[in-house]
């Protein structure tokens, strides 16, 4: 290395442009709050018909403990786990649509009484399946923003990024990774 010449390279700042639109913050704050209002609901029917789910209580309590991680990081701008929360809520629609209605079957005599009124339980079981389509829905639209792309300004770009003055004159010319 001693007999090359250094060159000094000009410091660089990495910049996700894509995380920057008015759509992907929107977008971010919808998914997170289709999770919350998940767990929210998952919890509440668990609690609610606790002594009918029959050993099926840590189903929707693992549920509620992995859409509190997906939300954790769909907060810290992680794409990836959007295409699980995707998968996640399409099977949770599915079992939700397909439980429902037997929540509104225990509202009969004869069967034991939940903590929680059964046809409540039932309306709040059927509520899962639109949020659950509702998060597919944005987390796939947050996968297609691609909130990973990462661009590196030099000092000059970057202060005109940060102004609001760049319009991705950087990426012109630069092979894109």
């Amino acid at each position: 290395m001693e007999g090359r010449a250094r060159t000094q390279q000009p410091p660089t700042v990495v910049v996700h442009p894509n995380r920057d639109t008015a759509a992907a913050k929107a977008t971010r704050v919808a998914i997170v709050a289709l999770l919350v209002a998940s767990i929210g609901l998952f919890l509440i029917v668990t609690i609610g018909g606790w002594s009918q789910l029959q050993g099926g209580q840590i189903v929707p309590l693992a549920y509620a403990l992995i859409y509190g991680t997906i939300a954790i990081m769909v907060l810290r701008w992680r794409r990836g786990v959007l295409p699980v929360a995707a998968a996640l809520a399409t099977l949770i629609a599915v079992i939700a649509a397909i439980a429902g209605p037997a929540w509104f079957d225990r509202d009969r005599a004869g069967f034991e009484p939940s903590n929680i009124d059964a046809e409540l339980l039932g309306t709040l079981t059927l509520a899962i399946v639109p949020v659950q389509l509702l998060l597919v829905a944005f987390a796939l639209r947050g996968f297609a923003q691609k909130w990973n792309v990462e661009v590196e300004l030099d000092d000059e770009e970057a202060r005109r990024y940060f102004r609001g003055d760049w319009h991705g004159s950087a990426l012109r010319g630069r092979a894109s990774a």
